[in-house]
């Protein structure tokens, strides 16, 4: 079944500060990060402070995630501290190629069995930040374990050398948005910046466009940011009405076609009416 994380907020692993009511922001999943918000003398504290992270998150009900470094000099080690009863997904960043996803994947195998899991309790977000990523998407997006793929728009853009803009990360996210549907998992991301949380009216906007080409929520880093996604990447009570009166015209219909206020309704259009009321759990 494809899950629908809209939003997906980052909480610094060592910050419980951050993360200890981090379950009350409404986020439909929750990164424990040990990536970019822990320096490299730091992270062998924060360690167990992401564990805690995650024991604490999962007792409130929250969707936990963990962030953890794509650098082998890290990677075991984070692995082993967030791989704990209550951890959803791990949040692979800087992919680079399937064989990647192959050696996590196994990793994952050994740590469930240690921690008496079934296997694949735990999935994989595979974060696209380069555009050589990009160009082996098809092959990262058919590895193991994954629920979803994401655009990590600051770090693409930065190899890009560009700013975070829709004109210089649009055909990334589209690509991103394209291989998640045709796999029926998560596509995660924006063509936007998510640094600055205090414009909201840019990031509506641009969380607005990022729907409407198919990806199915993104990331940020403040609770201010959280309500937009749920907003922008949810299904409105009026989509949810126009679902239900076209598939009413549609169950009515005496051939193959029907009209329902002056638009015609074919079989694909009564299929994505499904999918609406699917989508926002009114199926």
């Amino acid at each position: 079944m494809m899950m629908n994380w809209r939003s997906m907020l980052f909480v610094p692993a060592p910050a419980p500060q951050r993360w200890a009511n981090a379950h009350t922001r409404g986020a439909d999943a929750i990164i424990v990060d040990l990536e970019d918000s822990t320096e490299p003398d730091a992270k062998a504290a924060a360690r167990a402070q992401a564990r805690e992270a995650v024991k604490t998150l999962h007792a409130n009900g929250a969707i936990v995630t963990a962030r953890v470094n794509n650098d082998p000099a890290y990677l075991e080690d984070d692995l082993e501290a967030v791989v704990t009863d209550g951890l959803r997904a791990i949040v692979m960043p800087k992919i680079e190629a399937a064989a990647e996803l192959e050696n996590l994947s196994s990793m994952l195998d050994a740590l469930e069995y240690e921690n008496g899991m079934e296997r694949y309790t735990i999935g994989v977000m595979a974060v696209i930040e380069s555009p050589r990523a990009l160009e082996r998407i098809t092959a990262i997006a058919d590895g193991p374990r994954l629920i979803g793929i994401a655009l990590g728009s600051e770090d693409f853009a930065l190899a890009l050398g560009r700013p975070p803009a829709p004109l210089s990360l649009g055909l990334a996210a589209q690509t991103v948005a394209y291989a998640a549907s045709a796999r029926g998992i998560m596509g995660i991301g924006m063509a936007l910046g998510i640094a600055n949380f205090t414009e909201l009216d840019g990031f509506t906007a641009e969380a607005r466009r990022s729907h409407a080409m198919g990806l199915t929520g993104a990331m940020c880093i403040h609770p201010n940011q959280v309500a937009v996604l749920n907003q922008c990447f949810g299904v409105s009570d009026e989509a949810i009405a126009e679902a239900h009166a076209i598939l009413a015209a549609w169950n009515a219909r005496v051939d193959g076609v029907v009209s329902h206020n002056g638009r015609m309704i074919d079989r694909p259009v009564a299929e994505r009416a499904r999918r609406v009321l699917k989508s926002a759990g009114r199926a």
